[in-house]
């Protein structure tokens, strides 16, 4: 069959440059299979669609989209890790995530090639779309994970299998609408429960909520923090 190469992956039709695959997903305000046209004339060799459209491009069907997107990030990410020189650091927690991120990217791009979001992408769609913007010269990808109820953080996490995840703090902020603060604090955990023997999880132990994931993870347990036992 026919090989397609793509150099980059995109939601937004108007982001398309040529050798770009689109990925035409259902929203709230609009429906992407309506802009596969645009796409196309704008240079994209693929789309990922949940229906055919009347468009003459390579069409990937799929059932779900946005989980076909999670799908692609999780594969590059796995092989651009194989090739041994790509560090993942993970970042959650209910506030802070964006400052953090922000920071590690400054710091870390004077050690190597870094990408980091460059916006508050940090949901099903957006972190596997920020994920996507690594190459094999890649160094460190910093993912922002952010929480959408039970399992949204593991999911992330499966994705990106991050060598070190950082855990900010569990706030109030979405506590009503996940059923409360005990809710936000399990979500928050799951990444460090994502992490293996060989990972790092940071805590921040000022937040006890944040320094009880310590025994939740099988990762090594580093703390920072204004209290003394900070490592």
């Amino acid at each position: 069959g026919e090989t397609l190469v793509t150099n980059s992956v995109e939601t937004d039709s108007r982001l398309i440059k040529s050798g770009s695959l689109f990925v035409a997903k259902p929203g709230e305000v609009t429906d992407g299979h309506l802009f596969v046209s645009n796409a196309h004339a704008n240079g994209a060799v693929a789309a990922i669609v949940e229906h055919r459209v009347d468009e003459p491009i390579n069409q990937l069907v799929v059932k779900d989209s946005v989980h076909a997107l999670g799908l692609l990030a999780e594969f590059v990410v796995a092989e651009v890790k194989a090739q041994g020189s790509l560090q993942v650091i993970g970042v959650t927690g209910s506030n802070g995530k964006t400052t953090t991120k922000n920071m590690l990217r400054e710091v870390l791009s004077l050690a190597g090639e870094t990408i980091a979001p460059e916006e508050s992408f940090n949901n099903e769609v957006g972190a596997p779309y920020s994920m996507l913007k690594i190459t094999s010269s890649t160094k460190y990808l910093v993912v922002e994970l952010g929480a959408d109820g039970l399992g949204s953080i593991s999911y992330l996490a499966k994705m990106c299998k991050p060598d070190i995840g950082i855990e900010l703090k569990v706030g109030l902020a979405h506590a009503g609408e996940f059923g409360g603060i005990e809710v936000t604090e399990n979500i928050k955990a799951e990444l460090v429960e994502e992490l293996n023997t060989s990972d790092i999880a940071l805590l921040n132990i000022d937040d006890s909520r944040v320094a009880k994931m310590a025994s939740r993870t099988r990762a090594k347990v580093l703390g920072f923090g204004t209290n003394e036992q900070a490592q």
